[in-house]
């Protein structure tokens, strides 16, 4: 049987040469791990508009999703998911931790010193 792939959004947010990374909560699915922020699309959703609910959902911010930066296919033992990064913006809204452990601002070069989640490594790589 085929597995279906979950779509699956990442904000990648520059500022002043550093980058977000969020923390994953200890009981959540791949624990205690760190992430660009984003989340599974809903049906009928575009990429972007899942980006701009989950961010609001999970930090209280309003964003504007910029230019697409690239997608990673990654198979975990419950699935295998297409994580699609874009650039985002930050508007209005203090970062509330609602859905992770922890969040930082981090220089590029100081990435590959984080646990990444295995999609997100992709995106460590990159440079923004």
């Amino acid at each position: 049987m085929e597995n279906k792939i979950i779509k699956v959004t990442a904000a990648i947010f520059v500022n002043d040469g550093m980058l977000l990374i969020a923390k994953r909560k200890p009981t959540a699915r791949l624990p205690n791990l760190w992430e660009f922020p984003g989340g599974k699309i809903e049906p009928n959703e575009t990429p972007e508009a899942c980006l701009k609910r989950e961010l609001k959902e999970e930090f209280d911010v309003v964003v504007t999703v910029g230019e697409y930066v690239g997608s990673n296919i990654y198979t975990y033992d419950f699935g295998t998911i297409e994580l699609m990064a874009f650039k985002a913006f930050w508007e209005k809204g203090d970062f509330k931790l609602l859905d992770h452990d922890e969040i930082r601002w981090v220089f590029t070069h100081e990435l590959e010193q984080f646990e990444f989640a295995p999609a997100d490594i992709a995106f460590v790589y990159e440079r923004y």
